[in-house]
Parts: structure tokens; C-alpha cells; sequence
């Protein structure tokens, strides 16, 4: 079948490799893509803006397209799947990712907290403000212990949660982003929340709003200095699996929350045929000892740069899934997973995620041996020198028997790429090992 993919980042080529290596996919359309995804068999790219529904549904209706994989939010976000579901002759195109009403889950944080609430769902104590009730906002901040959490309501590219150490600092900072709009219609709405100690992790669910599968677990790097200091970013690297995420842990994630979630949104009569991306924090239990799972946030989508460590290590063919999903019966399919280890460095332009320059020209992928190479940020000079096109530019991903030997290669890897200001952590997985020691 011909297939639509939606994005243009390291998760669509990722996912783009995956989805043209099935013998069910006859040729696979990404709009926009990248020059990575140029580059993948059966794989062509189109000038398409994955907002401009009318303009989709002409290429889906000319090309023959059966399928369409979403891979960003902003379309999830702003109804395509509605969309597709209510115009004639798209009906029967078998579009991966959820309504407008599932995609609430990541659209707007106080609709998610709202949910968890409602299915009892573990998430971090929380209330929601508007510039109304910011004084309240502000009452609320000084009854609760450093260190202070604020995050938009709304899409914000990323950016719209801020963590304090400060009191003043985070009142002042609650009154622009209601007052003055730090980060525009995002931030109409924050919500205030307890800050959990623990250690991230990223767990992602396929379902098709019934039955589901559990991916690999992964763990991204969100921060731009090593240590996880900085500025945040849209992720430095990621690893999969989570070590700690033994069978122990990931039967109280099913038990306490995919199984609520999945329940939930039918519960809602929300249509949800997609993949659910769960944030989380393992918090120790004191009195236990025991790692618990909280939610940090739900995204409608995969993560990124999380899909490029946890894609590879999906050995089923994701066309075959993406059909029972449609079809409602993910039940009678497995899920195969590679058991070797994956490790992703992000390459970066220097001055990210502040002010930063592109059109640097990139060398020495050719030298790159036994990694893949994701592009996320790259574009082609008119005389066809790859050059570097946004902050986040490339990453690379290496699978291994082990976690410490998928990480060397791909630093080994990494070093061979160069461009004017390159820059990456070098300390991705390394709180992990420490860990594991």
C-alpha cells in the first residue's frame, strides 16, 4: 500500500526506515521529510504542510494513499484525524494517531491532569491558574516546597515549563506567562505543580483504544550541559532500555497507568488509534523502598529523540501493526523487540537552544560505520552540499549487546560528523550506569 507519513525530524526518519522496510508499504510519502528521508528505499518527499488539510487530502486522494502515520502533535492537536474521518472518501484511510479529542491529552495540560484525576491515575499534586486568579497562583506557589514547576497549558514547542529554585523568581515568572505571554495562547493557563524527585523515564503505548502494546522503554536528555545543566532542549540523546524498568516496575506502570489511561479514553468515548507517549517519574516509596510511577505528562505521539533509540529496536513489522490498530484487533499480533541495547547522541549547532546559526556544511557521514544517522534539522545547497538547517541537526544511533558499547559507538560515530560549531553531551546514559554499578 502507499503510505503517508506527517514530519519532517529525527522521529519521522526513524520511523520512516521502519515503515519502508515492510513488505506491506509499496511506497512511502513523507511531508516534508528531510534529506535523510530522500534517502530511504521506496521513501519520497513531498511539499506538503501537514496543517493544510485541504492540501493533504488532494495528495492522499491522488497518490492513492492507504494509510497516514501522524508524526508530529501540531496536526493531532488541530483535528486532521476528525478531519479524515468526516470527508468523503478519506473515511477509509487508515490514519495512526487520535482525535482531536484524544490529542487533548497533550494539547492542554490541565485537560490531562483533569483525566488523571478522573481515572485516578498517580501524577504530582497540581492546580491551574489564569491571569484571574494569579494571586491565588501566587498563594499557592508559597505554600509549596522548592523546587517550583510551571508549565503552559498549551503547545509551546517544548518550552513552556520552567523549573525554580526561587520563589520570587517563579512568581514573577507565573505572571508572564499569564499577564504578559511568555509563551503566548500556550500560557493562558498554567498549571502549578508539586515537584517529584525521582529519575525520568519514557514509556510508549501503541493501541488501538482498546487493546495495546507496551514499546521499549527509553530515556531522554533534555538539558544542553552535561550533567543535566542548561537550558532545555528539544533532547540531547536518549537510551533504551531503562534499566531500572525491570518487570517489576513496568507491571505498576501497566497496572497503575496504561491500563487507567487506555480504560479511561474509552471509557470518555474518545477514539484513540495511535500511540500514547507516557512521561514519567520513578520515585522511591519511603516506605517501601520501591520505585513508583508517576505522571509527568501524556504526549499523543511519539518522543523525539526517544523514537530513535526505541524504533530500531522494534524487530515486529510496524505496517502490520498500524493495520490491527485501524482495525481495532491489536490483540492478535505480537509485539518482537530486540533485546540489545540502543544509545542516541543528538548533534547539535553551537549557540542551541539560544541563538543559533545554520547553513554550515556537514561531512563526514560517509565515514559513518555500523550506526544509523537520523537527520533532524538538515537541507540540501542547490549544488547539493548537506547543510546544517536548524538547532537540532543530526543524530546518531548505535544498538548494541550492551548499554556501555551502544553509547561508546556512537560517541566513535559521532566524532567522525563535522560542521563549523558542532556540538553534543557527552555524558548521555552515563546517570544510568552509575546506577547500574
Amino acid at each position: 500500500m502507499n503510505i503517508l507519513l506527517l514530519g519532517s525530524g529525527g522521529r519521522e526518519h526513524a520511523m520512516a526506515v521502519k515503515i519502508a522496510s515492510s513488505d506491506r508499504c509499496t511506497r512511502l510519502f513523507v511531508a516534508p521529510g528531510n534529506p535523510g528521508t530522500a534517502l530511504v528505499p521506496k521513501c519520497a518527499n513531498v511539499g506538503l504542510d501537514a496543517l493544510d488539510f485541504p492540501s493533504v487530502k488532494d495528495f492522499v486522494l491522488k497518490n492513492d494513499v492507504q494509510m497516514m502515520v501522524v508524526g508530529p502533535e501540531a496536526p493531532l492537536v488541530a483535528g486532521i484525524t476528525d478531519f479524515f474521518a468526516e470527508t468523503p472518501g478519506l473515511k477509509n484511510v487508515k490514519v495512526i494517531g487520535p482525535n482531536r479529542a484524544g490529542a487533548q491529552l497533550e494539547g492542554s495540560k490541565d485537560y490531562a491532569k483533569d483525566f488523571m484525576a478522573r481515572h485516578a491515575i498517580p501524577t504530582a499534586g497540581h492546580r491551574t491558574f489564569t491571569a484571574e486568579t494569579i494571586e491565588a497562583g501566587k498563594r499557592y506557589l508559597s505554600s509549596l516546597r522548592p523546587p517550583y514547576v510551571l508549565k503552559a497549558d498549551g503547545l509551546a514547542a517544548g518550552k513552556g515549563v520552567l523549573i525554580l529554585d526561587n520563589l520570587k523568581q517563579a512568581c514573577d515568572e507565573l505572571s508572564n506567562m499569564l499577564v504578559h505571554g511568555k509563551f503566548g495562547d500556550a500560557s493562558a493557563k498554567v498549571i502549578v505543580e508539586e515537584f517529584l524527585s525521582g529519575v525520568e523515564l519514557s514509556v510508549f503505548v501503541l493501541t488501538d483504544g482498546k487493546h495495546y502494546h507496551i514499546l521499549p522503554s527509553a530515556k531522554d536528555y533534555k538539558r544542553i550541559g552535561e550533567g543535566d545543566t542548561g537550558l532545555n532542549t528539544g533532547g540531547m540523546g536518549s537510551v533504551s532500555p531503562v534499566h531500572f524498568a525491570d518487570a517489576a516496575f513496568m507491571q505498576k506502570v501497566e497496572e497503575r497507568i496504561v491500563q487507567p489511561t487506555v480504560k479511561g479514553l474509552l471509557h470518555d468515548g474518545i477514539r484513540y488509534k495511535g500511540f500514547i507517549f507516557v512521561g514519567l517519574m520513578a520515585v522511591a516509596n519511603e516506605q517501601t523502598g520501591e520505585l513508583d510511577p508517576y505522571v509527568i505528562e501524556y504526549n499523543a505521539r511519539m518522543g523525539d529523540p526517544e523514537t530513535e533509540s526505541v524504533f530500531p529496536r522494534i524487530k515486529s513489522d510496524v505496517v502490520e501493526l498500524f493495520e490491527h490498530v485501524w482495525q481495532g484487533n491489536l490483540q492478535q499480533i505480537g509485539l518482537d523487540v530486540d533485546t540489545r541495547s540502543a544509545a542516541c547522541v543528538m548533534l547539535v549547532a553551537g549557540g542551541y537552544p539560544e541563538k543559533y546559526e545554520k547553513g554550515k556544511v556537514i561531512g563526514g557521514i560517509g565515514d559513518v560505520e555500523d550506526s544509523m544517522v537520523f537527520h533532524a534539522g538538515t537541507t540540501l545547497s542547490n549544488d547539493g552540499r548537506l547543510l546544517t538547517n536548524g538547532g537540532r541537526v543530526l543524530c546518531v544511533t548505535s544498538l548494541a549487546q550492551s548499554m556501555p558499547v551502544a553509547l561508546l559507538k556512537s560517541y566513535q560515530e559521532a566524532d567522525k560528523i563535522n560542521w563549523d560549531g558542532k556540538y553534543f553531551r557527552h555524558d548521555i546514559g552515563q546517570d544510568l550506569l552509575k546506577m547500574m554499578i
